[in-house]
């Protein structure tokens, strides 16, 4: 029997467009889009996408208790014997929407497999809820991860009992369960290490995460004439926080004017931050977070060109690494685009 998949991707794959367009709700079309048509290639005649599933970035991430019952109801319509989402490699909103649709079909007792990059804001938020196959961080693996894709969710779909994620290639769920092996540990760590020595192979048994080194920029040699942006991730945002920027977790950046400020007060600003005691903040002083007084003085002493009207704000607290380098992203973009030198970044 054919397995009818139903498949979901973000606005960009699905042909509505880029950024402009990631507020679109979700909709639905008959049959293959976009790299549907290389995973239909991938299913063969053992499945076949009988619709995709699309929605903006922007929409998911924000309305996700919108976007969830479109979801449902696109289920409901197509019957699907199996969904699959993505992949959605290292964009953290777009993942996060692979991982609804997939949340959303396991509520209603469908198989559902996607693909992103390990380190993806979903999986660290959804990884014992997800199956997912690693990608790298880019769609220049398409084809392959797709075919994995495929390969793994026909299993699934299958009624058969999937192995280990090393056996079946999916990204772990973080769970520990007790098993029996034949060495005790001390002489399994003994064996990986004489095997390092000797520069044979050997596999860890701890997961470990790798992080990427980021070469710092050139230093300014004349910041006389340097116009200097603010960035920070301490949740400092206008009183009342106009673009509701949550205190863990954040998906986006607030930006804000601070064209006419001297200084900030507690009366038109706060710290939305929920990983530390915004008490002496929201109180007291709200530059301790973002540093505009200092900044000012060395602007109207000459020392520096001046300071970039608009600045960022968003919270780092638990914010998953892909989707943070998302965020600063398109952050950069509009600073390379107004010609700001310099960047004075605030860690919460």
């Amino acid at each position: 029997m054919t397995v009818r998949v139903l498949h979901y991707v973000n606005q960009f794959f699905g042909g509505i467009g880029g950024e402009e367009h990631s507020d679109v709700p979700v909709q639905t079309v008959e049959g293959p889009v976009g790299p549907g048509r290389a995973l239909q290639q991938a299913l063969g005649d053992r499945g076949t996408v009988v619709a995709t599933v699309i929605c903006g970035d922007d929409y998911v991430a924000e309305r996700e208790d919108d976007a969830a019952p479109d979801m449902a109801a696109a289920l409901e319509k197509y019957s699907p014997d199996l969904v699959i989402a993505g992949p959605a490699f290292d964009s953290g909103r777009y993942g996060l929407g692979c991982a609804l649709m997939c949340r959303v079909a396991k509520s209603k007792d469908i198989p559902a497999v996607t693909g992103m990059y390990p380190d993806n804001a979903a999986i660290i938020t959804h990884r014992r809820e997800l199956l997912a196959v690693p990608s790298g961080n880019d769609a220049s693996q398409m084809m392959d991860v797709l075919t994995r894709m495929a390969n793994l969710g026909l299993k699934l779909a299958s009624g058969a009992e999937l192995g280990s994620a090393e056996d079946e290639g999916y990204i772990p769920h973080g769970v520990r369960t007790l098993v029996f092996k034949e060495r005790v540990g001390y002489e399994r760590a003994l064996d990986m290490l004489l095997a390092r020595v000797n520069d044979e192979p050997w596999t860890s048994e701890i997961q470990i995460q790798q992080y990427e080194t980021i070469a710092p920029a050139a230093p300014i040699e004349d910041l006389t004439g340097a116009t200097i942006g603010i960035v920070v991730s301490t949740g400092v945002v206008p009183k009342g926080n106009p673009d509701n920027i949550p205190g863990a977790r954040a998906l986006y950046a607030g930006r804000y004017s601070v064209a006419d400020v001297e200084a900030l007060d507690v009366e038109g600003w706060e710290s939305v931050h929920g990983g530390f005691n915004t008490r002496i903040l929201n109180l007291q002083n709200p530059n301790y977070a973002l540093p505009l007084p200092a900044l000012r003085r060395l602007e109207s002493e000459g020392v520096i060109g001046g300071v970039y009207p608009h600045y960022f704000s968003t919270v780092g607290n638990q914010t998953a690494i892909g989707l943070s380098v998302e965020i600063g992203q398109r952050i950069v973009k509009e600073f390379l685009e107004e010609g700001v030198d310099a960047v004075i970044q605030v860690s919460g």
